[in-house]
């Protein structure tokens, strides 16, 4: 499966678009490492624990859209974007989507 942020792949001709191919994840931190952040927050720098969690949904919901891409008969997904929204105080959601298409 080709997965791309633009809209074409070089040598490849979308022979036919199939839909939005979405792959979505609501993940929430543990209330020990919730403090830990918000501490280092007061001193500033680099929060890993939160760079580990999205870097972890990001994953996740990648390769929910390929399965999604995949049901739909797709050989690669093109355009691929990236939305965070916070659902609640200690919870994000990743949403990955882009549009699934058959290439040659």
């Amino acid at each position: 499966m080709i997965i791309t942020t633009t809209e074409t792949i070089p040598n490849q001709e979308i022979k036919e678009v199939l839909g939005i191919a979405k792959g979505n994840v609501v993940r929430a931190k543990h209330i020990g490492k919730d403090i830990m952040a918000g501490l280092k927050s007061i001193v500033g720098g680099e929060i890993g624990s939160y760079t580990e969690l999205m870097t972890d949904a990001r994953k996740i919901a990648i390769e929910r859209m390929i399965v999604d891409a995949e049901n739909q008969g797709a050989d690669a997904v093109v355009n691929v974007r990236f939305v965070t929204s916070m659902i609640a105080q200690t919870m994000s959601e990743l949403l990955a989507y882009g549009t699934a298409v058959k290439i040659n």
